[in-house]
Order: C-alpha cells, then sequence, then structure tokens
C-alpha cells in the first residue's frame, strides 16, 4: 500500500506538470511570437505612406455603418447627399486633427467624439499606463475611424424595407451645442436630412467608463417614416491576443435568458457565414481584450437582434458586434427616440457590478472571464479585494487569504497528516507483515488493511492536502491573471507587478550581467522562483524518501522542474505557492511532533548532502 500511496502522489504531480507544462512549452511561447509580430507591426506600420480617399457609398461598407443585422431587402440607409468622402490617415494623432471633435474630458476618460460620423472612436484611459512606469503613455482603447486600427462605438438608424430616405452616415458631419463632454456638461448632436427628418444624439458620460446616448428623430415631413435603431461595436483590423486558454479575448456578449457568446477572432473567421446571430431581451454585446472592452447595451426591455460578425477589408479581417432593435414608425410631426449605454474602459469588478445594478444590465460582471469554476473565482476575488483595502497591498492579502484557506481546510489536512504520522510509526509493523508473507501478496495484503483499521489509518490520506490545493491555485491563478486590479499591483521590494513573472533573474545576478538575451526564456528564473523551489524541498523532505530508485530520483528533481515551470507564472501566484509550502512544512513539523512520530525532515536533509560511504 505505501507504493500504492506514492504511485497516488506520482499521478498527481504528473497531471499538475502535463497542465502546467503546456502553458509553459506551448501557451508562452505564443505570447512571445504574438509580441514580437506586434512590434514588428508597429515598426513598419500597417498603413499606406499617402492618405486614401474613398467616396461615400464605399465608406459605407467598409467602415461598416450598417449592422450586420439590418433587413436585407434594401433596407440599409441611403448616404445622404453631399456626404464628405472619408479620408484614412497614417496617424491617430493626424486622425484626430482631420475632422472635428467633441473633446471628451472625465476623470477616467481622455478623448473626443468625431462630429464626421458622430461616433466615439477616440478613447484612451487616464488611470491605466502601458507600463508600471507612471511616465509611460497611457492606454489607448478606441481608435478614429479615419485613422490606423479603428476601433470605435456606433448608435443610430437605418431605414425599414422598402423606405429610401437619407439617414446620417460616416461621412455626415454633425453639429454640436458645445466643445466638450464631461460628467457635468452633457453635448447633444443635430443633424437635419433636409427631407423634413431631424436627427439628434444627446450624449452623457459619468466620471468612470459609461457614455448614455439617445438617438431621437423627429420627422416634420408630410409621409411617415419606418426606422430600426441599431449600437454597435467595430474593430478594424486582427489584434495581438495572448493566446492563453484561461482568457477570452474576442467578441463577447450576453442576450437574453442564458444565451452567452464568446467568440475568439480566429473562431469568427471560421464561423459558418462569418456571422452568429443570438436574439432575446436584454443583454449587451461587445468586444473585449484581457483588461479593456467595448461594450454596448439597448434598452433592457426590448427584445433585439444580436450579430456577432466578421468581414474581409483589404487584405485584413474586420470584426463587429451590433444590436438591431425592432422596427419603429414616426408618424408626421412625431419624434422617436432610443436610448443606449456605450461602456469604453477599464474590466474593473466594483465598477461592471455597479453598472449591472443601476442600468439593470443582464449579467454585466460577466465581461470579467471569471471562467468555469466562478462560483470559487469570484469569491475569491472578493475575500483579497476586501484585505487589499483594509491592508493597502494585494501580495499581503494573498498571504492572508492563504493563512485563512489554511484554517478552513485544516480539521480535514490535520486528520490526513496525524493519519501520515501514524503511517511513519508503523513502519515496523509493515515490514514485519512483508517478513511473515513473503511470498503471498494477497496475505500481506489483508493482514495490511487490518492493520489500518485497527490503528484507525487512511494510507491515502496524504494526499488529500495536494488535491485540495489544485482547485484553489487555478482560482488564484485565474483572479491575478485577469483581474485589472492585480495589474501593475505592487509587493514588496523589486515586485511591482504582481500580474507578472519576477523580473530579477538570478543568473543574469539581478541585471548585472547583460547576458538576458542570449538566455533562453525557461533559463530566466526570478528569485521568488527560486524561493518556491527551496520551499518545496523542505516540503518533501518532511516525508521518508520512497524506496524505489525511480520515484526517488522523480521526486528529487520536482522542485527544480517546478522552479522553472513558475518562472514564467506572475509572481503573486509564486509568492502563494511559496507561503503555502511554509505553512505546510510548519503544520506537518507541528503534527508529527503531537503524535509522537519522527520528523523525517532533519535526516533526510543530513541524507542529502552526505557522502555515500565506500564499500
Amino acid at each position: 500500500m505505501k507504493d500504492d500511496n506514492r504511485n497516488v502522489y506520482v499521478a498527481i504531480a504528473l497531471s499538475i506538470l502535463v497542465i502546467i507544462g503546456w502553458q509553459f512549452f506551448y501557451g508562452y511561447p505564443q505570447m512571445q511570437k504574438q509580441r514580437q509580430a506586434q512590434q514588428a507591426a508597429a515598426a513598419q506600420g500597417v498603413q499606406p505612406s499617402t492618405p486614401v480617399t474613398r467616396n461615400a457609398a464605399a465608406a459605407d461598407d467598409a467602415l461598416a455603418h450598417v449592422p450586420a443585422g439590418s433587413p436585407p431587402n434594401g433596407a440599409a440607409s441611403q448616404p445622404a447627399a453631399g456626404m464628405a468622402p472619408v479620408e484614412i490617415m497614417k496617424t491617430r494623432a493626424e486622425a484626430v486633427a482631420a475632422n472635428p471633435h467633441v473633446v471628451i474630458d472625465t476623470p477616467a476618460i481622455a478623448g473626443s467624439i468625431d462630429l464626421k460620423g458622430g461616433r466615439i472612436d477616440d478613447v484612451s484611459l487616464k488611470d491605466y499606463h502601458e507600463t508600471t512606469d507612471k511616465a509611460s503613455p497611457i492606454i489607448e482603447l478606441f481608435s478614429p475611424s479615419n485613422g490606423p486600427h479603428p476601433y470605435y462605438a456606433e448608435t443610430g438608424f437605418v431605414a425599414g424595407a422598402g423606405d429610401k430616405v437619407a439617414l446620417p452616415g460616416p461621412g455626415t458631419v454633425w453639429t454640436a451645442d458645445g466643445d466638450s463632454l464631461t460628467p457635468a456638461k452633457p453635448v447633444t448632436l443635430t443633424w437635419d436630412n433636409g427631407q423634413g427628418l431631424v436627427f439628434h444624439r444627446a450624449i452623457s458620460v459619468d466620471d468612470q467608463y459609461m457614455f448614455t446616448v439617445k438617438d431621437s428623430v423627429t420627422n416634420s415631413g408630410a409621409a411617415p417614416v419606418t426606422l430600426l435603431p441599431y449600437a454597435l461595436i467595430s474593430r478594424h483590423g486582427t489584434p495581438v491576443t495572448s493566446n492563453y486558454s484561461v482568457l477570452h479575448e474576442g467578441l463577447v456578449g450576453e442576450i437574453g435568458d442564458n444565451r452567452e457568446a464568446d467568440i475568439t477572432y480566429a473562431a469568427m473567421d471560421k464561423e459558418t457565414g462569418n456571422s452568429r446571430v443570438l436574439e432575446g431581451s436584454g443583454g449587451w454585446l461587445g468586444i473585449t481584450d484581457k483588461y479593456w472592452a467595448g461594450v454596448v447595451a439597448p434598452e433592457q426591455d426590448v427584445a433585439f437582434k444580436g450579430t456577432f460578425s466578421s468581414y474581409a477589408d483589404n487584405g485584413n479581417r474586420d470584426y463587429q458586434t451590433d444590436a438591431l432593435l425592432p422596427a419603429r414608425t414616426v408618424a408626421p410631426g412625431a419624434t422617436s427616440d432610443v436610448t443606449t449605454h456605450v461602456f469604453a474602459g477599464a474590466k474593473v469588478t466594483a465598477v461592471l457590478n455597479k453598472y449591472e445594478k443601476e442600468y439593470g444590465i443582464r449579467n454585466f460582471g460577466n465581461l470579467i472571464d471569471w471562467g468555469w469554476f466562478y462560483f470559487i473565482t469570484k469569491p475569491l476575488f472578493q475575500v483579497l479585494d476586501w484585505f487589499y483595502k483594509l491592508t493597502g497591498n494585494f501580495g499581503v492579502a494573498i498571504l492572508i487569504v492563504t493563512v485563512l484557506i489554511k484554517g478552513l481546510f485544516f480539521p480535514l489536512a490535520n486528520k490526513s497528516y496525524a493519519s501520515m504520522a501514524r503511517m511513519k510509526q508503523l513502519q515496523p509493523q509493515l515490514a514485519a507483515l512483508k517478513e511473515r508473507f513473503p511470498d503471498d501478496k494477497q496475505k500481506q495484503q489483508e493482514a495490511t488493511m487490518k492493520l489500518y483499521r485497527e490503528q484507525k489509518v487512511n494510507p491515502v490520506a496524504g494526499c488529500l492536502p495536494m488535491v485540495i490545493q489544485i482547485p484553489v491555485f487555478f482560482a488564484l491563478y485565474k483572479v491575478i491573471f485577469i483581474t485589472i486590479e492585480m495589474r501593475h499591483a505592487p509587493f514588496f521590494g523589486w515586485i511591482h507587478d504582481l500580474s507578472a513573472p519576477d523580473p530579477v533573474h538570478v543568473l543574469t545576478l539581478g541585471g548585472l550581467l547583460p547576458i538576458a538575451g542570449y538566455l533562453p526564456s525557461f533559463l530566466l528564473i526570478g528569485i521568488w522562483p527560486v524561493i518556491m523551489g527551496f520551499s518545496m524541498f523542505l516540503q518533501m523532505k518532511m516525508n521518508p524518501e520512497p524506496p524505489d530508485p525511480v520515484q526517488k530520483q522523480m521526486f528529487s528533481y520536482m522542485p527544480l522542474i517546478f522552479m522553472f515551470m513558475l518562472g514564467t507564472f506572475p509572481s503573486g501566484l509564486v509568492i502563494y505557492w511559496t507561503w503555502n509550502n511554509t505553512l505546510t512544512v510548519i503544520q506537518q513539523y507541528l503534527i508529527a511532533k503531537r503524535q509522537g512520530a519522527k520528523v523525517e525532515l532533519w535526516d533526510n536533509l543530513a541524507g542529502t548532502f552526505r557522502r555515500p560511504r565506500k564499500a
């Protein structure tokens, strides 16, 4: 049974190695390739060297002015007469300067609304920088539709079936009643189609990331007009993603009851017809990155058609999520309006939960990819966040939560370690049973099990603490990896970002030796992974050495293997594992002393460094 117990340990260890190894040997190299591709694209540029001019009709098609879910029988809006052509600029700054804009200025957002098209297409996040250096550029989220890498939100109307009516499009120049948009100062855009329809777009913004857009149309003509409200998020070009299986980046949404969509860019390109349609009442849809997102949420009490799509555009792929609401008829002399909420910002848990409650947006908190084990991940984050607010340090919060987890499972762990301690005391009796039944394995096993029952010992109890630790480990990994609260969160000393690997590499002496560029990435091991490996080494030395030479050799290399495996993991996770190992060693030591069992740690350590005697 002792060998069986060891086999259980080996099976668990191999399972963990397979999972972590996949991330290490596949996920991390993929991320490195993506980063290199992004740097190469930035260096070479993806836009033509001279501006490209498109006519208004072509702009409607290329910029996806009409939602993909609009009626197929000619109901698309007609470009208004005299609309200016759309000119594609080389840089973001040139794109913003090319058209008149309304400046957006809030405590959290800097940007502008393009009056040519009336889109929210220039949003940067004041509180977030590209690196931990506060002097580094702030994060740019939305980008102008007439510049490189367009990414924007758009709302409006499309015409009903058979109606030929001039509606505002990408080239329409709106007039504004102000030159800036702040939380205290909304702005209203106006456009008259010259055929009896006057369009108004009232835009307000809170002090964080939510825009409220109210589109209205007044019919001063002689005939009724049928229009369909829509809202969309459009992104041109396939962005660089981290390609981690634990994280969703791409098109996302929840529409109606339990109608979820999490579609990666690659999956969207392979979707039948390059589109997917969901229908229901209430919900939201948009495009998400790891930490940021652009989302539209239509009126929650109205059924709508949500379409997720991709399409070719001059050799690139463009992506769009749009909501198309039911048709409404605007009688002569009447006004019709529709309100859409547009989210453009950081996926802060408390902010998303507030919007879900304040605006009644169904499951808006699920914009964060909590994963299948959300029932563990979300509560774990809430506890970590509470201790962070108490201590001001997420690293300290991780240490405290680790102690709480140890305390929560203490009765089970105590029973397991106590059983292991009694197992050590039974070694002489087990050896005697083997000598008593040397050639009868069945009787030997029956006698062994009888001894276990009499002594109330569970031979596999030792693996329970490790099994318990696995879901907590992956839940914490998920929390550290996906939550923006962990991004650039410092610990102490040289750890300035708990969501990133330890930056002080041992082999380069913390950067003193300029050899990092010549070493493979798996050799760039930080100080904390080395400490973790040592703590794991001590934990393993708490138990007797396996009698099987193969198992003994494998177990001796496990701390080294895990040290390299976790070297590329977020430092917050490595700190958790180190602290958990340390607490486990202390716990096992105290339980062994209380049970009167011999503590194997010191003998095993001495045996590790003792030279074998010559025969």
